[in-house]
């Protein structure tokens, strides 16, 4: 297939704020596909190379500038390969090497390719076609039921990882996509609840667990075998071995666990956050750091045992059988109520102990991995969003030379790309504004006199008093007194508080 067709699909996507049609244009797409350009095709149509980040910034894409072809010859397989050669240069002259590829890529391309292709290469394909909509095109094209696609999404890394299997053997070929040892199942999300009563007039009879204010884990166990899972599905176990000797020591000959481990102090109380993920970091003492952050795990879920997946079972079921393979002290603090009382006095308790709120879970809900739904919902005594940085400016007075007052968004799962809620420099400290800054520059896609634009990747957790209704902002919202809390490097952009979750706490989504 041309690239020219893919970009004249995405222009139309883009065109469109119709949901089903947006669907229709890629599933009318995704059936003219090769076998050998789908996952291409999915991964470009979803906002992002195969490849991912190639070593490619702004200034490179600018530099690579040439006359562009005056007809479409570019194929699909064409500019896959090209990045393919980008990503695997190295060394001495990489930087001109790579210009050098991706300007005879350039000349071979459209002005319209051109365009799209810097844009694809910086994150900003933002044509509203987001996993949820690839998916249901995916369902679509394959008559495949789309329950069906975005669970073997969840358990199978996304759609581009099983469009092939999808488009070509149909339902059949999905089978291999689901609950599976030592491949990390996406950790199912939650929603933020106003207060403790609204989120059991949601839920109803709920599991009010402590939020811990820690690392999210996942832990997969077969005999002695153990590996432990980052948020981010990356592996971790070198850096906590105490709790993979934990985990191996469990009754059972197989298993999945979700959970958070944190650092406590001698008292028992939470570390906070930056201390307990000094246990993560990129080079590590573990000796020294096993006696110094001893990190105690804390498990709230069970997703497969001994050769079962519990993923469908019901909250209560599953919860049940974690309690008799764990120890007491290890299980999540819980208690199950409908009781607006108890409930808030159990969330007191939670803050007394240093922690950030407490989860309210649907009891007969089974686990969604990868979804952010209702029947999950956080309550913090603090109003606080996880945003995405979109952009900073250069700072004054004591901030002169460092990167300063963040541009913050919401993932708008709507719309496509990012719902601006504001600006803020509040809560910075010097140490932060040089980490930031070092950062953010990594990731630069654009700048003017005052402005550093950047991929949207680095999440922030703001707190802040109020969303109030603003003319300044496309998104019609900002947020007032926001403040920086800290850098969420556990998370991805795609783990971020949604607009949605915005709208509805501010009383303007219908």
């Amino acid at each position: 297939m041309l690239l020219a067709d893919v970009v004249q699909t995405s222009r139309r996507i883009a065109a469109t704020s119709k949901r089903l049609e947006k669907i229709g244009l890629l599933a009318s797409l995704l059936k003219q596909l090769r076998p050998e350009e789908v996952e291409i095709a999915v991964a470009y149509l979803s906002g992002a190379a195969r490849q991912g980040r190639i070593g490619i910034g702004y200034a490179s894409l600018q530099g690579a500038a040439t006359t562009p072809a005056d007809q479409p010859n570019l194929e699909l397989l064409d500019l896959d390969r090209t990045l393919d050669h980008i990503a695997a240069v190295q060394g001495s002259g990489s930087e001109q090497n790579k210009r050098q590829l991706l300007s005879n890529l350039f000349r071979r391309a459209t002005r319209e390719e051109q365009e799209w292709i810097t844009r694809l290469l910086i994150g900003e394909i933002r044509q509203g076609a987001l996993e949820g909509i690839m998916l249901d095109a995916l369902a679509k094209a394959s008559d495949i039921p789309a329950s069906r696609i975005r669970r073997a999404a969840m358990m199978g890394g996304g759609s581009a990882a099983i469009a092939h299997a999808a488009l070509e053997k149909g339902e059949a070929g999905l089978a291999q996509f689901d609950v599976q040892l030592f491949r990390p199942v996406q950790p199912m999300l939650a929603q933020t609840a106003e207060d403790i009563s609204e989120a059991l007039d949601e839920l109803g009879d709920a599991a009010i667990e402590y939020k811990f204010d820690g690392a999210r884990i996942q832990a997969h166990k077969s005999g002695d075998q153990v590996t432990l899972y980052s948020r981010g599905a990356n592996d971790v176990t070198a850096a906590v071995p105490e709790v993979a000797e934990a985990v191996r020591a469990l009754p059972a000959g197989n298993l999945i666990l979700d959970g958070e481990v944190l650092s406590l102090t001698p008292e028992g109380r939470p570390q906070p956050f930056q201390v307990s993920m000094r246990r993560f970091g990129r080079k590590l003492d573990v000796d020294q750091l096993l006696a110094e952050l001893p990190m105690t795990p804390f498990w709230f879920d069970l997703l497969y045992l001994d050769g079962s997946s519990l993923i469908d079972e019901p909250q209560a079921r599953r919860f049940d059988q974690l309690t008799r393979l764990v120890r007491p002290e290890n299980v999540v603090p819980h208690l199950a109520t409908a009781d607006p009382g108890r409930a808030a006095y159990f969330l007191q308790q939670a803050l007394s102990e240093g922690h950030e709120g407490v989860m309210a879970k649907s009891r007969s809900a089974g686990y969604a991995a990868g979804a952010r739904g209702q029947s999950w919902l956080k309550v913090k005594q603090a109003r606080t969003l996880d945003l995405v940085i979109l952009a900073a400016e250069w700072g004054n007075g004591r901030r002169q030379g460092w990167l300063s007052n963040l541009h913050l968004g919401a993932p708008d799962t709507v719309q496509g790309g990012f719902a601006m809620l504001g600006k803020t420099f509040k809560g910075l400290t010097d140490e932060m504004l040089a980490w930031q800054t070092q950062e953010l520059l990594k990731l630069e896609i654009a700048r003017d006199r005052y402005t550093v634009y950047v991929e949207p990747k680095l999440v922030v957790e703001i707190a802040f008093n109020e969303i109030q209704v603003s003319p300044r902002y496309e998104s019609g919202l900002a947020l007032r007194f926001a403040r920086v809390k800290r850098y969420r490097t556990d998370k991805t952009a795609a783990e971020a508080d949604t607009f949605e979750t915005v709208q509805r706490l501010s009383g303007t989504f219908a």
